[in-house]
């Protein structure tokens, strides 16, 4: 049912012609919130279609023209207010809503045909005024209801009501009339009583009257107080009110009464299944992104100090300087792949622009075509005008957890390939790796937002280091990355290496969730700072990110204060935003992979002029489970994915939270497999190697140059 409540949520959005927060759960009656715009529908579960639309109309409909604060004027009972403004407020939408008519009559008439006023077998005749009023406005088109000629002038009254005032002025008029026809009754009656009084005893007076009848403080009668009659008077449509007036008035509508009932029972299936809705948090990045240059400054002066404790004591053992080495060569053996990748977007770059291409004629004369006069027509020279490209940026964003411990050396080579291909072709980016391990001590770091019940949690701990970004100078960057080099080389060779890791470098957690939340800041202030047009997001990662919680309140006993505590969300949880008045639905089965998908496709809704791309490093062992995530147990989708896996080590995925998901081979990684044999190597072996050289090549050129066509 979560799916039906959220495309009704829709639809009272629509109706409302504005970002209505519409939230379903288990209660009794609508309630609106003017000041928060939140609207809380019961789960009318049971309802059909039709009375469900009917309902949403309705409660739009007070959500729209009712105040939610009013004075007691006259001491009006809320439920003949509530008679006089459901008819106003049904009038007023199906006047807004030319279609809402039809959906009006054909839901009163499913409630009429279930008896939902209960007025089967009933004198209608007999009811007071207000009562029929209410059946003549729901059910009139089906249940013959008589008035005198002065109760025809109080209808045309409410039929006229076009105001709240207007609606106050009918419900005094309304309840005076049935106050006065009950104290004629009343008076009535007692007078019959009376005589039959004297007739029993003997024609005098008895002080058994007071049996009878009750008198207020005004000296008014009051009828003798049934079970039941001490409750709250009924307030289905407008909860908004403050009860007030009188509380016991005597004067009690039964037809509104039983409605109430009756629709408590449409939402009586719902019970224990409603949904808890949250929000994203809006975050001051500031307080989560870790400076570039705090970063390198504490790689180094960790290693400076650990160099001087070793020459304390008297042991040489710490260098860095094969590492360094290693990095220099790498960066040679680079040049080749990035100058691959700057042919590969100038040429596609160039081919998008001549598609996109215009060609328009001039009024100038083309003198070499004059003498075609006789049989061409087109004699004027003709001008191509080539589409403006975009200015690009990029934001790459990376997973820092301890399982990408085996894979962050070659990960990081892949990454430096596309920042220096970012630096050829003057692309401005960022790098940043999320973590929830980095020291906050300090560092002068308060917390990123405020927390409070209905916002997704946030940890303390999370951050994202701004590993690299391109507004450094060239030389500081080239630094900046042979540090990030020893420390992925720490990780990969943490035996062999004689330095150690920087304290906050280290691995940790994946707090993927929460990086894909912070995106929702980081981007804008990017897109604003580098002046770009398009953002291309790139976000690597070899496994799912933790689960996400939010804060709810929480009440564990029924006479404590509730306070503010957490929850996981899962299948009962609805996500909203109200930027883009979307709302979104998880998955029963609640992998953590749906969670990710789901923040994903909200921040392509809010981004839609960005590339998502994500780039999943695989182990062999764990491709089928991947693959069979986003295409099922459907043979020729899983087929044709596999098969493209088994002999490319890579693949991508369409139908994903990203716009691409690339699935990468951890194995083929690294661009490392050079060209070497032994001396004495046979002819097999050497023209072995150099078949693994040249597949390993051309898949690294095939995953990056299908990179590299996404953002030219």
């Amino acid at each position: 049912m979560a799916v039906r409540h959220e495309i009704k949520s829709q639809l009272a959005k629509l109706l409302a012609t504005e970002d209505l927060v519409v939230e379903h759960k288990q209660v009794k009656t609508a309630q609106f919130n003017v000041h928060t715009r939140v609207l809380i529908l019961p789960q009318w579960d049971l309802a059909s279609n039709t009375v469900y639309d009917m309902l949403v109309g309705h409660e739009v409909g007070h959500a729209l023209f009712t105040p939610d604060r009013w004075e007691w004027e006259g001491s009006i009972p809320q439920n003949f207010v509530n008679v006089v403004e459901d008819a106003r407020v049904e009038r007023l939408m199906k006047r807004k809503y030319a279609g809402l008519a039809k959906t009006f009559y054909n839901g009163y008439n499913e409630l009429h045909d279930r008896d939902f006023f209960e007025t089967y077998g009933e004198d209608i005749s007999t009811f007071n005024l207000a009562d029929r009023a209410n059946l003549y406005f729901k059910v009139g088109n089906w249940l013959p209801v008589v008035f005198s000629s002065a109760e025809k002038q109080i209808i045309s009254l409410i039929e006229s009501c076009e105001t709240f005032d207007d609606t106050l002025d009918a419900a005094r008029t309304l309840y005076e009339y049935c106050k006065a026809e009950l104290e004629k009754q009343n008076k009535e009656s007692n007078e019959q009583n009376g005589v039959q009084s004297e007739m029993d005893f003997g024609g005098e007076g008895g002080e058994g009257k007071e049996d009878l009848e009750e008198t207020s403080e005004g000296g008014e009668p009051q009828p003798t107080q049934q079970p039941g009659d001490d409750k709250d008077p009924a307030h289905l449509d407008v909860p908004s009110f403050k009860e007030g007036g009188c509380e016991n008035d005597p004067l009690d509508i039964q037809t509104a009464d039983k409605l109430e009932r009756a629709l408590k029972e449409l939402a009586s299936a719902a019970e224990g299944r409603e949904s808890s809705y949250f929000e994203l948090p809006d975050l001051n990045v500031d307080e989560i992104i870790i400076d570039n240059d705090l970063i390198h400054k504490n790689c180094v002066r960790y290693w400076e100090e650990e160099k001087n404790d070793y020459e304390e004591i008297g042991v040489s053992r710490f260098h860095c300087q094969e590492i360094d080495d290693k990095f220099r060569e790498f960066k040679k053996s680079a040049q080749k792949e990035v100058n691959y990748l700057v042919k590969e977007f100038e040429c596609k770059k160039a081919a998008d622009s001549y598609a996109r291409a215009t060609t328009a004629r001039t009024g100038v004369l083309d003198c070499s075509k004059l003498h075609t006069y006789r049989y061409n027509e087109d004699l004027f020279k003709k001008v191509t005008t080539l589409a403006d490209g975009k200015n690009h940026g990029l934001v790459f964003v990376l997973d820092w957890s301890g399982s990408m411990a085996e894979v962050m050396l070659d990960t990081i080579k892949q990454l430096y390939n596309l920042m220096w291909f970012c630096k050829k072709v003057n692309i401005p980016f960022e790098v940043y790796a999320f973590t929830n391990d980095y020291p906050r001590e300090n560092m002068g770091h308060q917390r990123c937002y405020e927390k409070r019940a209905g916002l997704a949690l946030i940890e303390e701990t999370f951050s994202m280091m701004n590993l690299f970004t391109s507004k450094v100078k060239t030389k500081v960057m080239e630094e900046q990355m042979k540090n990030i080099f020893r420390i992925a080389s720490g990780f990969f060779n943490r035996y062999s290496v004689s330095y150690g890791c920087p304290t906050g470098m280290r691995l940790s957690g994946t707090p993927l969730n929460e990086a894909i939340v912070s995106l929702h800041n980081i981007l804008p202030q990017f897109k604003e700072e580098n002046q770009v047009q398009k953002v291309q997001c790139v976000i690597l990662t070899d496994g799912e990110g933790q689960p996400l919680r939010y804060s709810k309140e929480v009440q564990r006993r029924p006479d404590s204060l509730p306070w503010l505590g957490s929850g996981y969300i899962g299948h009962d949880c609805v996500m909203r935003d109200r930027k883009t008045g979307r709302t979104y639905s998880f998955s029963s089965s609640t992998y953590w992979a749906d969670i990710s998908d789901t923040l994903l496709e909200n921040l392509k809704h809010n981004f839609p002029d960005m590339n998502l791309i994500g780039i999943r490093v695989l182990q062999s062992r764990d491709a089928g489970q991947f693959i069979r995530r986003y295409t099922g147990y459907e043979d020729d989708g899983y087929n044709k994915i596999m098969k493209r896996w088994k002999r490319e080590r890579s693949f991508a995925i369409l139908n994903s939270g990203y716009d691409t998901y690339f699935g990468l081979s951890a194995n083929t990684l690294s661009n490392d497999d050079e060209f070497e044999v032994q001396e004495d190597a046979t002819k097999a072996q050497i023209r072995s190697a150099f078949k693994k050289s040249l597949k390993s090549k051309k898949m690294n050129k095939k995953v990056l140059g299908e990179f590299i066509e996404l953002v030219a």
